[in-house]
């Protein structure tokens, strides 16, 4: 097993909550109620899912082990996804912060959410085509068998310790519902 599929099968989830993230957004910007279960919702996704999970795979285990292989950290791709991720949660704060302002009712804070998540997707969707077609490919040619091995089991473990044991399947079910509600029915 490569050491990048269990990361490129987490992309296709973040790409439908980017794209349920935009639905969301047509709808806040035309003034349509978004219930705020399901913003919460999305930000928990975010939060856990994406950043916690998915970003922890990748900056706790992924970039040092291509560092380690000798792909620069500084002045390459690395550094550049980096950025990125922390570019990314400046605009989940800022999607936060207007939610809970959107929850206290201040209908024109949904605008605020709105402008954060779409940058936010903005910055997400090239993202992902970068670390699938050009760092992701570096790494599964310059990492050694055992080294795939180990990020392997050192992802299971962030599976189980940091994120919980059925943690995955709910984030899925939740982007099922999402999906059904932002997508099906618009």
């Amino acid at each position: 097993m490569k050491a990048t599929e269990d990361l490129k099968k987490e992309h296709e989830a973040i790409k439908l909550l980017l794209k349920i993230l935009e639905e969301v957004s047509k709808r806040l910007e035309a003034g349509e109620k978004v219930k705020a279960e399901d913003l919460d919702g999305i930000l928990e996704f975010i939060q856990v899912f994406a950043d916690t999970c998915h970003h922890g795979k990748e900056e706790g285990l992924l970039f040092p082990a291509m560092e380690k292989a000798g792909i620069p950290r500084e002045g390459g791709p690395i550094s550049m996804m980096l950025y990125e991720h922390e570019e990314g949660r400046n605009f989940v704060k800022g999607m936060n912060e207007a939610v809970g302002q959107y929850k206290k009712g201040r209908k024109e804070a949904g605008r605020e959410v709105a402008k954060n998540a779409r940058n936010y997707a903005s910055l997400l969707s090239p993202h992902i085509e970068k670390e699938d077609n050009i760092l992701y490919p570096m790494a599964d040619g310059r990492l050694s068998a055992a080294a795939a091995e180990d990020l392997e089991k050192g992802y299971e473990k962030i599976e189980k310790e940091v994120i919980g044991p059925g943690r995955h399947e709910e984030f899925h079910r939740l982007l099922r519902r999402l999906k059904e509600e932002y997508l099906e029915k618009a």
